[in-house]
């Protein structure tokens, strides 16, 4: 089979196409003919080594990059019970603490990190959600007096922020928010974004370049929003203080714009907020099934769509050019990028 593989940490030509042997499932595991390998910032980053030295030693003599992707399984190994030869299915945390991910014709996974696709979503959808559509549910489940699963309802009468809403993490949130019955407000940085939250389905945007956004947000939500979806804590730290609604939480699930915050602790206390911090890696299996079910009800709801006309634009790759979609999602491309690796 074809596989894109490292060897050495460092910049995208470290990714190499190589031939390999098709992987046989060990028990409890199912192996997947990936149809399309969807790509994440962390994907990139674990790549280079954050934190280690250009050229480091990887965690294993060989990685195969990409966590997420959208396939159909291929065949099931002993106990791997739920699964059968022939599902759709899409993947997640594919290379958390293993050696391969889904950069490859043929993936192997604990069957706990595969997930049903329903009939109604493509390969497209399946390989989108993972990371950003995890952490978005995570996000917005952990607020103080919140639902800790999401459904229709769930989050009626709750006004949601999400930080850039024309991010990956951000458009799920957004749609997630939207399916669960919440009022959605995302700050944007231009008119294109604007229109990409918008098809998304969030009902109010704000520029935060062009406006004020805290006067603009009070102005729709005069008691403050309940929760907040965070990429950039320490650029909007000032931003969440003056909008944030009593007993109302942050979910932080990025650092864009630094590591360190500076927070007025005495207006925090006052109003009983909360920061929450998140990393789906270490997030726990019970948050992880959670989530899964809780998405595949949305899917089954046609609430996750993806491509520009529902707000995230598709960037393709096919699999030799890898190295060519790490660089674009490093670059920051608008969207989701995917790397199409077969025809499953």
């Amino acid at each position: 089979m074809r596989a894109i593989a490292y060897s050495s940490t460092g910049p995208s030509s470290v990714l190499q196409l190589v031939q390999r042997d098709i992987p046989e499932p060990s028990p409890g595991e199912v192996r997947v003919r990936v149809a399309v390998s969807g790509v994440n910032p962390t994907d990139w980053k674990a790549r280079i080594g954050i934190g280690a030295a250009p050229g480091a030693a990887t965690p294993f003599p060989e990685v195969v990059p990409n966590q997420d992707g959208a396939g159909v399984v291929d065949a099931v190994g002993d106990g791997a019970t739920g699964f059968a030869v022939g599902d759709r299915v899409w993947i997640l945390l594919a290379a958390h603490e293993r050696p391969t991910g889904t950069a490859q014709e043929f993936t192997v996974v604990p069957a706990s990190r595969v997930v049903r696709l329903p009939d109604a979503a493509g390969f497209d959808v399946g390989a989108s959600l993972g990371v950003p559509a995890m952490t978005a549910h995570r996000a917005l489940t952990v607020h103080d007096g919140g639902p800790a699963r999401l459904g229709p309802g769930t989050l009626d009468g709750r006004t949601v922020l999400v930080a850039g809403g024309a991010g990956a993490v951000g458009h799920a949130a957004i749609q997630l928010a939207r399916w669960a019955g919440a009022r959605v407000i995302t700050t944007i940085s231009s008119p294109e974004k604007a229109a990409l939250a918008t098809a998304a389905g969030a009902h109010h945007v704000v520029n935060y370049r062009t406006e004020d956004a805290a006067r603009a947000i009070r102005a729709i939500a005069p008691d403050g929003v309940d929760q907040v979806v965070e990429v950039s804590p320490a650029r909007n730290a000032a931003l969440n203080a003056k909008v944030i609604a009593n007993h109302g939480s942050i979910s932080v699930y990025a650092t864009d714009g630094g590591a360190e915050m500076t927070l007025d602790v005495r207006h925090h206390f006052a109003l009983n907020a909360r920061y929450q911090f998140l990393l789906l890696y270490t997030v726990g299996d019970a948050a992880l099934a959670a989530a899964a079910e809780d998405l595949t009800r949305a899917l089954e709801d046609g609430a996750l769509p993806v491509g520009e006309d529902a707000g995230l634009p598709l960037t393709r790759f096919p699999l030799e050019r890898a190295a060519e979609a790490h660089d674009a999602v490093e670059a920051g491309t608008i969207g989701k990028v995917l790397i199409d690796v077969t025809e499953a």
